[in-house]
């Protein structure tokens, strides 16, 4: 049995119907299964997993670090709320981001159609 919360965030994350596949015959899925599942993201070939790696944590890395940590923030709270919850926290961490340089700078760089430099202010 799935412990530590795994039946419920499994179910929350694949449906009832593939978490109770997969949880009732403990069978293992490939990559490629996880990644049709939402289970991950990106699935690298062999030996490229660092590279694809770094390169997505160089472009995490170039955004505005108060709003990555916000939309971190916002996603992360989905498994800890309901919808209306999660929206009312989203709105409010939204809003909050009108207030910051970053902010301002974005969406002057997409109205300008260049990349953005953002200051994490």
């Amino acid at each position: 049995m799935p412990g530590i919360g795994g039946t419920q965030r499994l179910t929350r994350a694949v449906g009832k119907s593939k978490a109770m596949l997969m949880c009732l015959t403990g069978e293992m899925i490939n990559a490629q299964e996880a990644l049709s599942y939402g289970l991950v993201a990106k699935v690298s070939n062999e030996g490229e997993v660092i590279n694809d790696a770094l390169e997505i944590a160089l472009k995490i890395a170039s955004m505005s670090q108060p709003i990555v940590k916000l939309i971190k923030e916002s996603v992360n709270n989905v498994y800890e709320s309901s919808l209306q919850v999660g929206l009312e926290n989203e709105r409010k961490s939204f809003y909050s981001t009108f207030s910051l340089e970053d902010k301002k700078e974005g969406m002057n760089a997409f109205l300008e159609k260049r990349e953005a430099k953002f200051i994490n202010k």
